[in-house]
C-alpha cells in the first residue's frame, strides 16, 4: 500500500478515465470558487448569479459518485464513502438550496455569510476525494469496473464538457459482479429480475397501469388493491376502443392515431372521480427504431399529493 501511494496514482490514466474527469470537474469547481470569491454579490449580480449557477452543476458530480463509483466500492466491501461522504454531500445541497432562498429573497448579506461556510465544505470534500477516495477507489475497482460505470456516467451527465467515446465492455454476465444468481431472471435494460419480482413491483407501484400494444389490443394491467378505476382478465385481448365509454371513444382513437403518425407522444387529463383527484396521462411507446409499439394508460389518485406544501425531509410516521 505504501509503495501505491508513494507515485501519483493518476498518472497513467486515460482522460476519458472516471477518476481523471473526477479530477479534471475538481479543477473546475476550485476556478469557479474563485471567481465567485472575486465578485462583489451586491454590484454585479448578474455576474454572481451567472456563475453561482454554474457552481449549482457540482449535483452532477455527486450523483456521479453516489449512484455509481459507491456501489462498485460497496462490491468490494468498502462501504463508509456511501454512508460519510454521502451525509457531506447533503450537506452541501441544504446550503446550497438555503443559499437559492437568500436569493430570492434578496438577503445578499446572508448569502456573503453563508458562502464562505459552502466553499469551505466543498473544498475539504474535494481534498478527502484526491487523498483517499480516488486512489483508493483504483486499487480496488478492475478495468471491466471502470468501463461499465463510464457509460452510467454519461447517463447522469458531467460538470465540464467530455468526450463520449467510452466503449461499453461485453455485456457477458459472467463478468460481472453481482450478489445475486441469475439463475431464473429475466434481463432487462438496466437490470436482472424474477418473473415474481416484477409482477410484485407492477403490483404495488402506486398507479394504475394499462398496456395497449401496436394493434390497439390490451395485453397488460396492473393488478393493484388500491386502483382507481377497476379492471378485471377479461379486459386481456380485447381491442381498446371496446374498453372505454361510448362518450370517450372519439378521444382515445384520436390519441392512438396521433400517437401512430409521431405527431404526439404524450396526452393528459385530469377529473373529479368518486370524490377524488385523478390524474391520467397517456404514454405512446416507441422502440429504438422509433417504432410505434403501443401506449399506456397511467392513473394516480393525486388527491393527497395534490394538497402537499412546504417539505417534509424527516419520517414522520404516527
Amino acid at each position: 500500500m505504501s509503495e501505491f501511494f508513494s507515485k501519483n496514482p493518476y498518472d497513467s490514466l486515460e482522460e476519458s478515465h472516471p477518476v481523471k474527469i473526477y479530477l479534471k470537474e475538481a479543477e473546475y469547481i476550485r476556478e469557479l470558487i474563485s471567481q465567485i470569491n472575486l465578485v462583489d454579490v451586491f454590484k454585479e449580480s448578474e455576474k454572481f448569479l451567472k456563475l453561482f449557477e454554474k457552481f449549482c452543476d457540482i449535483e452532477k458530480h455527486f450523483a456521479r459518485k453516489e449512484n455509481q463509483l459507491f456501489p462498485y466500492l460497496e462490491k468490494y466491501g468498502w462501504t463508509s464513502p456511501s454512508q460519510n461522504m454521502w451525509a457531506m454531500h447533503d450537506n452541501i445541497r441544504d446550503d446550497i438550496r438555503e443559499i437559492k432562498i437568500l436569493l430570492k429573497e434578496e438577503n445578499l448579506v446572508s448569502v456573503e455569510e453563508l458562502l464562505p461556510v459552502v466553499f469551505r465544505t466543498v473544498e475539504h470534500l474535494l481534498e478527502i476525494e484526491e487523498v483517499r477516495l480516488l486512489p483508493n477507489a483504483l486499487n480496488l475497482l478492475d478495468k471491466d469496473d471502470w468501463l461499465e460505470m463510464r457509460e452510467g456516467d454519461d447517463e447522469i451527465g458531467f460538470m465540464i464538457e467530455v468526450e463520449r467515446k467510452y466503449v461499453h465492455p461485453s455485456l457477458d454476465t459472467k463478468k460481472r459482479k453481482l450478489p445475486f444468481s441469475l439463475d431464473g431472471r429475466i434481463k432487462l435494460d438496466e437490470g436482472f429480475m424474477l418473473p415474481e419480482q416484477i409482477n410484485l413491483l407492477l403490483q404495488f407501484m402506486p398507479v394504475d397501469i394499462t398496456y395497449v400494444d401496436e394493434n390497439d389490443v390490451v395485453i397488460f394491467y396492473n393488478r393493484g388493491d388500491k386502483r382507481v378505476f377497476p379492471r378485471s382478465a377479461g379486459i386481456i385481448g380485447r381491442e381498446v376502443k371496446f374498453c372505454h365509454p361510448p362518450k370517450s371513444v372519439d378521444q382515445v382513437l384520436l390519441i392512438l392515431k396521433e400517437f401512430k403518425a409521431g405527431r404526439r407522444d404524450e396526452a393528459e387529463f385530469w377529473i373529479e372521480f368518486k370524490g377524488r383527484f385523478v390524474h391520467i396521462r397517456y404514454f405512446a411507446i416507441r422502440n429504438k427504431e422509433s417504432e410505434y409499439k403501443g401506449v399506456i394508460e397511467v392513473s394516480q389518485d393525486v388527491t393527497e399529493i395534490r394538497g402537499l406544501k412546504g417539505e417534509r425531509r424527516l419520517l414522520d410516521w404516527e
